[in-house]
């Protein structure tokens, strides 16, 4: 692994921005912190298996088959229901995860590091507003964070006002001769912020804008265009990679029906029997929204650098 120059103050930049990008979220949000699980059994169903291919990082305890978690998508749904939270309650948490098949880049590493958030709504806040709504917060904490860190180091922020919202059918309709990455590209150059609502249902074109676990996000209802999908991407533009970067990807958790219906459209209906799942579809785990916030990415975004390993753990060689 390549070595980065670090410092005492590049350090105390990086707890700053987390601090300050933390308790905006939580006084944003309504979040209380909580800790939570490094690992979880094989099989709880409570895994992200992220896009079905990406192997867990897999280890016996007395007996049973462990696995470092993915993310904590159904987990925190799962606790807010131990805890009997109430609407417009939520919990907020620190987590890492080891992504073995991850494709490293400037921005990937094998390590994830992610404030993962969940919140009590009704079944009548299951629509494109309570998204917008939710998307809309995460994105204030990040602009006040950006201003914050802006001030100390004697800069100007650049993140617009407001985030432009669009959705992945328009967007497939603005560039249709461009890759989903590069309309991604595309679109946050042009207005410096973007909730991309509709990801992971199929598109006009055939594909989808790019895949989502049928579990936890309901990318199969309808929104409030008519389109397909009740999830989002925050994107900002990052001006150091000349890029798009995407900062959280979040969205209203399925119900019974979505479920159900994106089990069967990924052909992975054994999930049903998953204590998990079981719970779901016997009504017993409350309606939420939640997403998960690149920790790192923040930091990078924040303080302007470019390459993910120079604001995580260094590994070294003796």
């Amino acid at each position: 692994m390549k070595s980065r120059v670090r410092s005492l103050k590049s350090e105390q930049m990086i707890t700053i921005s987390k601090q300050l990008f933390e308790n905006k979220l939580m006084e944003n949000l309504n979040l209380t912190k909580v800790n939570a699980p490094l690992f979880v059994a094989e099989n709880s169903g409570l895994n992200d298996n992220l896009n079905g291919v990406e192997r867990p990082v897999t280890f016996s305890l007395g007996g049973v088959s462990h696995e470092i978690v993915h993310s904590l998508a159904k987990w925190k749904r799962w606790y807010l229901g131990e805890l009997k939270a109430q609407q417009g309650e939520g919990i907020v948490t620190d987590m890492k995860a080891i992504r073995a098949d991850e494709e490293l880049s400037t921005i990937h590493s094998h390590l994830v590091d992610q404030w993962d958030w969940e919140k009590v709504i009704t079944k009548e806040e299951r629509n494109t507003e309570t998204l917008i709504a939710h998307g809309t917060a995460v994105y204030k904490a990040l602009k006040a964070t950006d201003k914050m860190v802006a001030k100390i180091k004697g800069r100007k922020s650049t993140l617009p006002e407001t985030l432009a919202i669009i959705y992945t059918e328009e967007l497939l309709g603005l560039y249709p001769d461009l890759s989903a990455k590069e309309r991604e590209h595309a679109i946050a150059k042009q207005y410096g912020a973007v909730l991309l609502i509709g990801i992971g249902g199929q598109l006009s074109s055939g594909e989808a804008h790019d895949l989502r676990a049928p579990d936890y996000d309901d990318w199969t209802s309808k929104n409030s265009k008519g389109y397909f999908g009740l999830n989002a991407d925050v994107i900002v533009w990052d001006d150091v990679r000349k890029k798009s970067l995407e900062i959280s990807s979040m969205g209203v958790r399925v119900d019974e029906l979505a479920l159900l219906h994106q089990l069967e459209l990924t052909g992975q209906q054994q999930r049903k029997d998953f204590p998990f799942h079981k719970a779901l579809l016997n009504g017993e785990l409350p309606y939420t929204i939640g997403g998960g916030i690149g920790q790192s990415r923040v930091v990078m975004f924040v303080n302007k650098i470019e390459e993910i390993s120079a604001v995580q753990p260094i590994f070294a060689a003796y």
